[in-house]
């Protein structure tokens, strides 16, 4: 398909790169650099646990559903 786009000076510059390093087309570079963008994994943002506060509260262990009902109770305060 043939189309008209205006490239930034940095995509510019890399496709020349390419070009010049590889013995590329100017079509063929920018497909290439395109369809590396288009596998490239974006990193995950990191899981960051939220704390609050839980005072003087005890929660026995042993018992799962109670647990989890306190902490309900104390997430919902």
């Amino acid at each position: 398909m043939r189309t008209t786009v205006d490239l930034d000076e940095d995509i510019l510059a890399a496709v020349e790169k390419m070009r010049a390093e590889e013995g590329r087309g100017l079509s063929e570079a920018v497909n290439v650099l395109a369809r590396r963008g288009l596998t490239v994994r974006r990193a995950r943002r990191p899981f960051v646990p939220q704390a609050f506060d839980m005072g003087a509260a005890k929660i026995d262990l042993e018992d799962i559903s109670e647990a989890l009902g306190k902490l309900d109770a104390l997430a919902a305060k």
